[in-house]
């Protein structure tokens, strides 16, 4: 199995991982502290994006973190946020879908896009090399 597919491999699981997180820490948010739908998602968000930042650099990638990439990533997930959020808000406000379920239909939405914006800035051209 070549490294691309090991590392889709692993970025899915890490995927995964992080998207039971963020969806606890959302139904957390939103049931047992009464925030609002886009409230208690941006939260989560933020606080599982960090998480992911970690697993996909020593896990996906299997790269240094720095502090330079810490702060590049949240690009590769500006794409992601605007993903989710509208599609939370056409399934939830629109659509009338259970508020529960919105947030990983979202997710799955975003997943190719994360993928290649996330690979380009954790993974540096020396790094790719190796």
């Amino acid at each position: 199995m070549n490294n691309n597919y090991k590392q889709i491999a692993r970025f899915v699981l890490v995927g995964c991982m992080n998207t039971l997180n963020y969806w606890l820490l959302y139904l957390l948010f939103t049931h047992a502290f009464h925030f609002h739908t886009l409230t208690a998602h941006s939260i989560a968000f933020i606080v599982s994006m960090i998480g992911s930042f970690f697993m996909n650099t020593y896990f996906t990638y299997r790269t240094k973190v720095t502090l330079k990439k810490f702060f590049q990533f949240p690009l590769t997930y500006i794409i992601n946020f605007i993903i989710t959020t509208i599609s939370i808000y056409v399934l939830v406000d629109i659509l009338n879908l259970n508020k529960d379920i919105a947030p990983l239909i979202s997710s799955v939405i975003a997943i190719p896009f994360t993928f290649a914006i996330s690979k380009k800035i954790l993974v540096t051209k020396k790094e790719a090399a190796m």
